[in-house]
């Protein structure tokens, strides 16, 4: 891959770019690389007697709450993490360096250009992609490309350890041979009923576990908001339309729709003038207005031979097929309506629609009523929305802008900035509810645009700050919580005195329930952790029984373990598992690596 990088990276179009990029970096970015590694700041961490910068921690965090990833409010907790991910970064980063890898200026630009994020949609490289998608996500050029050169660096290292590591021909069998293993065996369940005695939770109990979990209790910050909603169909439902503008509507929007046509085809020329083939036309078109049939004169008098045979039918058309004058006429009937005389290459023609390949008034009716609704209120929303953005901008208050508008003003119940019920759930709408200019300033939030039909403003009413609620309002919740924790306790110990039992060779009353043969993927309608128990468990020897058990949900599940059979082979399903074992092997590796550098580095914080 970098002999690729390298070949390409020669030539003149890379480097005309390449010259570009650097010029872009030259531009804004110097004075950045002093600001981002210089010495400036407290030092947050000393890994190896080499700093970490509070500023280079600071532009960390700010870069994962500006993804979104992360809330505001979880910035507290994230510093720390982000800590650890800078220090683990600086040990690989020492660690390469110190093996001699390299990553070359013209590499490194050539990845850059290459990047898909920063090309337009030729696939060229673009300046001002490059640098907007930078500062949005923080970063300068130059901080950019030291950041790129030291991801680069640890790829190298990642990918080396993950292609150094294998497995024997025997260590693959083995684990195909447990990969298709299959076992049989009983269970039972017990439950909250099989215990000997109700479970209810002491105070003490409640306190103590109040205390231990209060992160479990802690209510976010939260808001209290007024609303209005300017809603486009809303509007249109309350619109009436009378039953002649449907069917115009109707006729208007199937008026292309394909037509089964039959034609009277009279030639001219040699045997015939045009004028004496127009005349006999207009006789036909006395004969059907008298009532005659139509497929009776096309048998009759057409000069379309193969047509008139079957009543003068032409097919199933479509609009294009037999030319604009043809189109004029058979795409302005409609069923039963027969055509002027049409001239075409072919001659004189009388056009009728036999039937229309569209779709019934009823099947549309509904949808017609609303598009012609929504057509008819489309200005009024429009006037509604402006008047919206004026007024909510100036007004100290959202009643009186609702008054005006008449729409409802709204209120919303306390919600956080997770919110995921109703008209709050839309994107942007809590953004704007915990913006500088809602919270703390008290102003209307801008006109928010949910989608093409419906606008939003809102106002805050309330505002509470994040807090660990007090045990008296969540007694009930964590009385629950202990409960449902000491009955699986009191589960699992009668489980085990179960267990030890029946592996003693006592007889025990239960209701057994029998599961043959069940694998790994196949688990017969059985929970995950009940099948996971039984492969866990020693293959039984002779005809006795391995016992075990495994807390599953709010129920403890005794095993029995009968057997363990070979399995059918499934090349495609043991080809994934060997792919999974050597990614896990892999990753391993890398983590024993970050393991063993941490440890032996000398960290400060």
């Amino acid at each position: 891959m970098l002999q690729s990088i390298r070949d390409r990276s020669r030539s003149w179009g890379a480097k005309i770019i390449i010259g570009a990029v650097v010029v872009t970096m030259a531009m804004f970015g110097v004075d950045s690389l002093v600001g981002l590694f210089g010495n400036s700041g407290d030092e947050v961490a000393e890994v190896n007697g080499e700093p970490i910068m509070r500023q280079e921690l600071e532009l960390s965090v700010q870069r994962a709450i500006r993804s979104g990833q992360v809330p505001p409010e979880q910035e507290r907790a994230l510093r720390s993490q982000v800590l650890d991910e800078l220090i683990t970064t600086r040990v690989l980063s020492q660690y390469v360096e110190e093996g001699g890898m390299h990553l070359s200026e013209e590499q490194l630009d050539q990845i850059i250009v290459s990047l898909p994020e920063f090309q337009d949609q030729e696939g060229r490289f673009d300046q001002e992609l490059f640098r907007n998608r930078l500062a949005s996500a923080g970063y300068t050029p130059l901080g950019f490309r030291q950041q790129l050169r030291s991801d680069m660096k640890q790829q190298q290292l990642q990918q080396g350890l993950a292609f150094s590591d294998f497995s024997l021909p025997s260590e693959q069998e083995r684990l195909a041979e447990l990969q298709r293993q299959t076992r049989t065996f009983r269970h039972a369940a017990l439950e909250a009923d099989d215990l000997d005695e109700a479970i209810s939770p002491s105070d003490e109990a409640i306190e103590a576990y109040y205390v231990r979990h209060q992160e479990r209790f802690r209510r976010p910050e939260q808001v209290r908001l007024n609303y209005v909603v300017i809603d486009r169909q809303a509007m249109a439902d309350e619109v009436k339309v009378d039953e002649a503008a449907l069917r115009d509507a109707w006729r208007e929007q199937t008026a292309n729709a394909d037509r089964r046509l039959s034609h009277i085809m009279l030639t001219f020329g040699d045997e015939r003038s045009r004028e004496e083939a127009m005349a006999k036309l207009e006789e036909i078109q006395a004969r059907l207005a008298d009532g005659e049939d139509f497929a009776d004169l096309a048998a009759q008098l057409s000069d379309d031979t193969v047509s008139a045979e079957q009543g003068g039918d032409l097919g199933v058309v479509s609009r294009g097929f037999f030319g604009d004058a043809f189109d004029e006429a058979a795409f302005s009937l409609d069923e039963g309506e027969v055509s002027e005389v049409v001239e075409t290459d072919n001659g004189l023609h009388l056009l009728t629609v036999t039937s229309l390949e569209r779709e019934s008034f009823e099947s549309m009716r509904d949808e017609l009523r609303r598009q012609l609704a929504m057509e008819r209120v489309s200005g009024e929303f429009n006037e509604k929305v402006q008047q919206l953005i004026d007024e909510s901008f100036a007004a100290d208050d959202l009643q009186s802008v609702a008054d005006d508008l008449g729409l409802e003003l709204q209120s919303s119940d306390w919600v956080s900035r997770d919110t995921r019920e109703g008209v709050l759930s839309e994107p942007g709408v809590m953004a704007q509810a915990f913006s500088e200019d809602v919270l703390e300033e008290g102003y209307n939030s801008e006109v928010i645009e949910l989608d093409s039909d419906r606008r939003l403003v809102l106002r805050l009413a309330e505002h509470r700050e994040a807090t660990t609620l007090p045990l008296v309002d969540v007694r009930d919740e964590v009385a629950a919580e202990v409960a449902a924790q000491q009955r699986r306790e009191a589960l699992r110990a009668r489980a085990d005195q179960l267990v030890e039992s029946l592996g003693e060779g006592g007889t025990v009353e239960l209701d057994w329930q029998q599961a043959e043969e069940v694998s790994r993927q196949e688990t017969r309608g059985l929970s995950r952790a009940l099948v996971e128990a039984a492969f866990r468990l020693p293959a039984p020897e002779g005809d006795s029984p391995v016992y075990g058990r495994v807390i599953d949900g709010d129920r403890a599940v005794i095993i029995a373990l009968e057997s363990v059979g070979e399995g059918e082979v499934d090349d495609q399903a043991e080809r994934f598992v060997a792919s999974m074992a050597e990614r896990l092997r892999a990753q391993a590796a890398i983590q024993g690596l970050i393991e063993h550098l941490r440890s032996e580095a000398e960290i400060k914080r």
